[in-house]
C-alpha cells in the first residue's frame, strides 16, 4: 500500500514538474490578461458547466419551461456581432502581416497587428465560455433531446481547448480556425436569433442546412492542415498538430453523424430553428405538420 501511495505521489509530482516546465514555454504577450495565467478558472467554469447540465434537466423535470423569445434575440444578435467582430479583426491583421493559410509559425512579436491578432484570439476563447449559454437555455426550455454528447462535448472542450491556445499560441497558425469559426457563427447566431420569430420567419433563413456543411468543411480543411503540417515540418508545435488531427476526426465524425440523421435519414422534413449540431435552435416540424397549421390559420 505505502509503495503504491509513493507512486502516485511520484506521477502527481512528474506532472506538476512537467506542467511547470510548460509554463516556461507560455507566450509572454497574453501574460496578466483575464483568464489566462492559470488553467483553475477555466478547469472550474467548465466543471460548473458539466454540472449544471447534470443537474438542471432533474431541476426542470417538474417545472414549466421557459419560452425565453425577449432573451434570446438579443443574446444571439450579440454573439453575431462579436463573431463578427472577431473574424474581421483577424482577417485585417493577418491581411497586413501577409499570414500564410498554410503554415505561419507563431512568433512572439510585439508588432501592432500580432497584438491585435492575440487580442482577437482571446475574446475568441471568451466566446466559447458565453456560448455555455446555449446549453443552458435549452435546460430551462425542457429541451433535452437537443441535450445531445454532441453539443454537450462541443461546448465543454472548445473552452478548454482555446484555453490553451491563448496560452501557448496566441498567433501564428491559430488564427485561421478562429477566424474560419467566428464566421460561421456569424451565420449561426444570425440564424437562431430570427429563429426566435417562428415559422414565419425560418422559412426565409435558406442557409440553416448549409451551416452543418459549412462546418464539416471547415473541420475536413483544419484536419488536412494539420496533417500537411506534420508532413511539411512546419514550424508550429507539434503537439498542436496532433491535437489538431484527432479534435477534428472526432467532430467530422459527430457532425457527420449529426448531419444524416437531421437531413437525410428525415426525408422530406421541414427543419425550423433545428440545433445546427451545437447551437440552442428548436426541434424541428414535418411537411405535414407545417401544412396543417396553414391550414388552420
Amino acid at each position: 500500500m505505502a509503495e503504491l501511495l509513493n507512486s502516485n505521489q511520484s506521477v502527481a509530482q512528474w506532472a506538476y514538474d512537467y506542467y511547470l516546465w510548460t509554463l516556461t514555454l507560455s507566450d509572454e504577450r497574453t501574460k496578466g490578461w483575464a483568464l489566462v495565467d492559470s488553467p483553475v478558472p477555466t478547469l472550474l467554469f467548465t466543471a460548473l458547466y458539466l454540472f449544471l447540465v447534470w443537474i438542471g434537466p432533474k431541476y426542470m423535470e417538474n417545472r414549466p419551461p421557459f419560452k425565453l423569445s425577449v432573451l434570446l434575440l438579443p443574446y444571439n444578435m450579440s454573439m453575431a456581432v462579436l463573431n463578427a467582430y472577431i473574424a474581421a479583426q483577424l482577417l485585417t491583421a493577418s491581411t497586413r502581416l501577409k499570414y500564410s493559410y498554410i503554415c505561419e509559425p507563431c512568433r512572439p512579436k510585439h508588432d501592432p497587428d500580432e497584438l491585435q491578432i492575440a487580442n482577437a484570439v482571446w475574446w475568441y476563447y471568451f466566446s466559447k465560455l458565453l456560448e455555455f449559454c446555449d446549453t443552458f437555455f435549452f435546460i430551462l426550455r425542457k429541451k433535452k433531446n437537443q441535450l445531445s454528447f454532441l453539443h454537450v462535448y462541443h461546448h465543454s472542450t472548445m473552452f478548454v481547448l482555446w484555453w490553451i491556445g491563448i496560452k501557448w499560441v496566441p498567433s501564428g497558425s491559430t488564427f485561421l480556425p478562429a477566424m474560419v469559426n467566428s464566421s460561421i457563427h456569424v451565420l449561426l447566431y444570425a440564424y437562431y436569433g430570427l429563429s426566435v420569430f417562428g415559422p414565419r420567419v425560418t422559412k426565409y433563413l435558406w442557409w440553416k442546412k448549409y451551416l452543418t456543411i459549412l462546418q464539416l468543411i471547415q473541420f475536413t480543411c483544419a484536419l488536412i492542415l494539420g496533417v500537411n503540417g506534420i508532413r511539411t515540418g512546419c514550424e508550429f508545435p507539434l503537439w498542436m498538430h496532433y491535437t489538431l488531427i484527432f479534435y477534428m476526426l472526432s467532430f467530422i465524425v459527430l457532425f457527420g453523424n449529426f448531419y444524416v440523421k437531421a437531413y437525410m435519414d428525415k426525408g422530406n422534413q421541414v427543419f425550423f430553428g433545428m440545433d445546427v449540431g451545437c447551437g440552442q435552435g428548436n426541434t424541428y416540424e414535418s411537411q405535414k405538420e407545417v401544412q396543417h397549421s396553414k391550414k388552420i390559420k
